[in-house]
């Protein structure tokens, strides 16, 4: 089955340090972390009783493996995943854009889109051709990113990082079944 590994790798060489961009929605950011973000999770890294700018500041890498694999890996249940390079790109949605990351891929599999993925969603993954639903989330999240620039417009400076972002994930055949040994 899938491996968070992999993807942490990738998610680490696009998301780089302390970042504070006066058009970025997500505000103060660390390692692809915002600070609202670190504040939902409680994690009071200086041990200080709140939950701030410095704490976002501290965040390691184990931080950021124990954050993809818990709230974001565990939640599409990428253990689950017969795909590498699907459970990579879903996953790695859900990192960027959050609900949607779901409940697009949901309709695209013509399942319920209740942003939750349960046994019909994973069994819908999974029974899907590996390639062809790769390449169907891929163009989704594309067309996610235009209608975010339609929608707001200041948001087109983040554009070719997003989009090149996506381009890197390609699909390889390295679905579990074709990698017994």
């Amino acid at each position: 089955m899938a491996n968070p590994e992999p993807l942490l790798k990738k998610i680490l060489a696009w998301e780089g340090g302390l970042s504070n961009h006066t058009l970025d929605h997500g505000g103060l950011t660390n390692k692809g972390i915002t600070l609202r973000t670190w504040q939902r999770l409680g994690y009071d890294k200086d041990d200080d009783n709140d939950i701030d700018d410095q704490d976002l500041m501290l965040i390691s890498s184990i931080d950021l493996a124990w954050l993809l694999k818990t709230h974001y890996w565990n939640r599409w249940r990428g253990d689950e995943i017969g795909s590498q390079s699907v459970a990579e790109i879903l996953v790695d949605w859900l990192w960027c854009s959050g609900k949607p990351a779901i409940t697009i891929p949901q309709r695209v599999l013509n399942v319920k889109p209740d942003g939750i993925v349960g046994p019909i969603t994973l069994a819908a993954v999974n029974s899907a051709n590996p390639e062809k639903l790769h390449d169907r989330i891929k163009n989704e999240r594309i067309g996610f990113i235009h209608r975010i620039l339609e929608i707001d417009p200041t948001q087109q400076c983040f554009s070719k990082g997003w989009l090149r972002r996506i381009e890197s994930f390609t699909f390889k055949n390295n679905h579990y079944e074709n990698n017994v040994s």
